[in-house]
């Protein structure tokens, strides 16, 4: 039986007989206020190929299904409706109509048709995310991206909501103005139309371009949110990102207006929904957050409308094509950021460099990594493919490629690729013929290695210097590590576009003094050099981060870098320093204690806030899982006390400030660190400049409670004073948090025992519930994960399982034993594909963490 999965082989089949032509939907949400289900009729019009007779299937996820009519004839519902399908049988060669009747269910889990409802006005607010296959949970369709068709939605619903769709809102009709009738879209695929509808807020403005069109804007939250809405910030990103891409691509943007919506509850960052974009509604800050905080959010609304061309227009056939809509929204995203006129963040290469390729090299050293254009066998397998590889190493390797072919060309290829292609679907040799025309590069070898391999190339210098410090020999060799273990696949060497930077210590600065850019193919390339070239202090390989690959320091170079890290007067080759160290560190190369002695070394003179943020995060991860157990304490104490300083020496409000105060309230542990913690939550004791706001005061609190100094008494006096939603989730981790048996069993019991939580508050208590300080409460629950993992994966919905499966999974009991428990639960639990990946993957981070640790206690011995 498929169940909600559909394989690759059904959906070419299913292509090859059936073109779409037109879907009508009504929804009744009249009773969304007291949830439940509501009523869907679908109506599909659909033309097929074959001969009659034919027979298909149409995707639908429904507690009940009350009538299928086909071309006039009823037919058996319960009969014709199993196993979230209905089964078409006798099709007529040409046009076909439908219609369906069912009762469709709310969600909690942020899969298709969300319904929360909002603590401080007691209102429900809904929004639909149907990516990749939840379009079937609130209309029957044909879900796979290939099968496009227009859209017409009409939806009842309360009196006084906004209904919002992929279409211009219309003016409710009917007799008490509850009917919104919006107009047909455009042909798209199902998985991008959406319906987003409560008492939301709104505010609206334009964007007019150029040639004198003008698109409808709009921004929505709810009213709770409203007085934290900075929706002026947010239209000037989305103008910029309008001027920009419709100077680079070339078509005009292809829908008829351009709503955000600030959700609740979402899974994602966001969403791009064609013309309405929804928006996990945290980037709508209630307290103080960094520039880096407005830098992601920034790259997100710009990644979304990027969508709108890449994803939207023109669409992948099928979902190994998926980098086509990812890779290059994150991509352009990122370099509008870099390149537009007045960006704000024109550093937006360095914030890459240090959080999103990190990302992809994680994941490209996984059992599970993969090509960027993946084999997709089924939706099983794209569920779990929204990663660091379709993502970050997809987005660093068309940052290659551009390199490869210019710029110019690049983006000439791209409007050609739109212009080709409008509405339809792609796969990865249309796109690439469009560029090859435009470049006149032959991209066949480029594609088969970076785009069809897995796995990462390591780069390192190879150098000889004459006693008068002349070079004599300079080479880039190029290493192609073993895939790991379980991973399909062999290594291969790829062509690389780098710049090599050289840098020289000048009045206490690293100044970048000269350099080359080349390309780097096979196991050893030759590096230009004029004669009596002196070796500079620093050669930095893949200066500028043109190129997807580990590099490595010479010997020299390390040992300046060791000690001047933080004195490089750009950001970019500091950004590409510290990566270069966290890797080594991740790989065991440079033990916990050194990375922890180079942070503390150099942090101080990093102005990059975001950067700054990065370290923070990896020196209490390396501290955590990388440091020797025995030292582990020690690392934290010094890290700790060295937050501390850097808090009380920042400047009063600064961002540098405020970062130091949350990696502060992370890592409290002694009497009087914690003491502060308390009398700042109380006010009985400050720091100059630092607002103890909302947010604050929680990070605070979750800190109190971890160590067992906030009780629940604490705990809930400090919800009463946030009633809000983000106040619960808050409130859920801090009572998961607290360092007693009670406490965690009532936590486990809520997420994994029982299954009424929403999914942001289940997100909220897991991360309450893993606490790195402990450990030995968390023992006995690595059996008990192995005894419910499976039963929680078949029975949860997707969103939901993979929660649990990731989040509770031992990561932090690393051991010998926790890799034998995993592999005796692998070969007999039989799980499926997709939550083998799981397991694996978080079993290979068990398995780096003790070989960290390893290498960390031989530093130390």
């Amino acid at each position: 039986m498929p169940g909600t999965n559909l394989t690759r082989e059904e959906a070419q089949e299913r292509a090859r007989l059936l073109t779409v032509d037109a879907y009508d939907i009504e929804l009744d949400l009249s009773g969304a206020q007291g949830g439940g289900t509501f009523r869907s009729v679908t109506t599909v019009r659909f033309d097929v190929a074959d001969g009659g007779g034919a027979e298909s299937f149409i995707d639908l996820v429904a507690p009940t299904v009350h009538e299928v009519v086909l071309n006039g004839t009823a037919l058996d519902a319960a009969a014709v409706f199993q196993d979230s399908r209905i089964a078409l049988a006798g099709l007529r060669e040409g046009r076909n109509e439908l219609r369906v009747v069912a009762d469709c269910a709310y969600t909690n889990s942020g899969e298709g048709l969300h319904r929360f409802v909002d603590p401080v006005d007691q209102q429900a607010y809904l929004y639909t995310q149907f990516e990749v296959p939840d379009a079937r949970r609130v209309f029957a369709s044909f879900e796979q991206p290939d099968l496009k068709a227009t859209f017409r939605f009409t939806v009842t619903a309360p009196r006084g909501w906004t209904v919002i769709s992929n279409s211009p809102t219309p003016e409710p009709g009917g007799a008490d103005g509850t009917v919104w009738e919006f107009a047909p879209t455009p042909r798209i695929s199902t998985y991008i139309t959406a319906l987003i509808a409560g008492p939301y807020h709104s505010v609206h403005s334009t964007w007019d371009g150029a040639d004198g069109r003008s698109v409808p804007l709009g921004i929505y939250c709810r009213p709770s949110l409203a007085e934290h809405l900075d929706a002026e910030e947010i239209f000037a990103v989305t103008r910029q990102g309008f001027d920009w891409f419709q100077e680079k691509f070339d078509y005009a943007y292809p829908f008829a207006k351009y709503d955000q919506l600030f959700v609740p509850e979402f899974n994602a960052g966001a969403m791009e929904n064609a013309g309405a974009v929804t928006i996990r509604d945290q980037y709508v800050f209630r307290s103080k957050v960094t520039d880096a905080a407005y830098e992601v959010r920034a790259e997100t609304i710009l990644h979304e409308l990027a969508h709108m061309w890449f994803g939207d227009l023109v669409t992948m056939e099928w979902w190994n094509d998926l980098w086509l809509n990812e890779s290059f929204a994150t991509y352009t995203s990122i370099a509008c950021q870099a390149y537009a006129p007045g960006s704000k963040w024109p550093h937006s290469w360095t914030t890459f460099a240090n959080s999103m390729k990190t990302w992809a090299y994680r994941q490209d050293q996984l059992p599970s990594t993969h090509p960027i254009m993946a084999e997709i066998r089924d939706l099983d397998d794209v569920l779990v493919n929204f990663d660091g590889i379709t993502y970050a190493k997809g987005a660093s390797v068309l940052k290659q490629l551009v390199a490869y072919v210019g710029m110019d060309e690049f983006f000439k290829g791209v409007q050609a690729y739109f212009k080709a292609h409008a509405f339809g679907n792609t796969r990865l040799s249309d796109l690439l013929g469009a560029l090859e025309e435009t470049s006149g590069r032959d991209l066949a070898t480029w594609s088969k290695k970076w785009l069809q391999t897995a796995g990462i190339n390591i780069l390192r210098p190879e150098i000889e210097v004459a006693e008068d410090g002349t070079v004599t020999a300079f080479a880039v060799r190029q290493e192609a590590p073993a895939l790991p273990t379980g991973a399909r696949g062999e290594p291969v060497l790829r062509p690389h576009r780098i710049g090599i930077g050289y840098y020289d210590l000048t009045d206490g600065k690293l100044v970048r003094t000269g350099g080359v850019e080349l390309d780097v193919d096979g196991e050893r390339t030759e590096v230009p050099f004029p004669a009596g070239f002196r070796r500079p202090d620093v050669i930095l390989l893949n200066d500028g981060d043109l190129s997807y690959a580990k590099v490595r320091l010479d010997e020299q170079s390390l040992k300046v870098v060791t000690e001047h890290l933080g004195d490089f007067t750009e950001s970019l080759p500091r950004a590409l320093s510290w990566a270069s160290a966290w890797d080594m560190t991740r790989d065991a190369e440079l033990p916990a204690r050194d990375y922890l002695a180079l942070v503390l070394s150099g942090i101080g003179k990093e102005t990059d806030i975001g950067v700054v943020q990065s370290l923070h995060r990896q020196v209490k991860l390396a501290l955590d899982l990388y440091a020797a157990p025995e030292w582990r304490e020690s690392g934290l104490a010094t890290w700790t006390e060295a937050t501390l300083a850097h808090l009380r020496a920042a400047a009063p409000g600064s961002d540098h400030q405020l970062a130091w105060a949350r990696a502060f309230a992370a890592s409290a542990r002694t009497g009087d660190q914690l003491d502060l913690l308390q009398g700042l939550l109380d006010g009985t004791q400050e720091i100059p400049g630092l607002a103890v706001d909302t947010e604050l005061r929680w990070a605070l609190l979750e800190r109190l409670a971890a160590t067992g100094r906030a009780d629940e008494s604490a705990i809930a006096a400090e919800l009463a004073r946030d009633a809000t939603s983000a106040g619960e989730r808050h409130a859920a981790t801090a009572r998961a948090a607290r360092p007693t048996v009670a406490a965690k069993a009532e936590a486990w019991a809520s997420v994994v025992e029982s299954d009424e939580l929403p999914n942001a508050v289940q997100e909220a208590v897991i991360g309450g519930f893993v606490q790195p300080d402990q450990q030995e409460l968390l023992a006995p629950y690595t059996a008990k994960y192995f005894e419910a993992v499976k039963d929680v994966w078949d029975k949860r919905s997707h969103e939901m399982a993979q929660q649990v499966v990731v989040g509770h999974y031992p990561a932090l009991q690393v051991s010998q034993e926790t890799l034998e428990a995993t592999d005796a639960w692998l070969a007999k639990a039989d799980p499926s594909p997709a939550l083998r990946r799981l397991v694996t993957e978080s079993r290979a981070g068990v398995e780096r963490a003790l070989k960290a640790r390893a290498a960390d206690a031989a530093a130390g011995a």
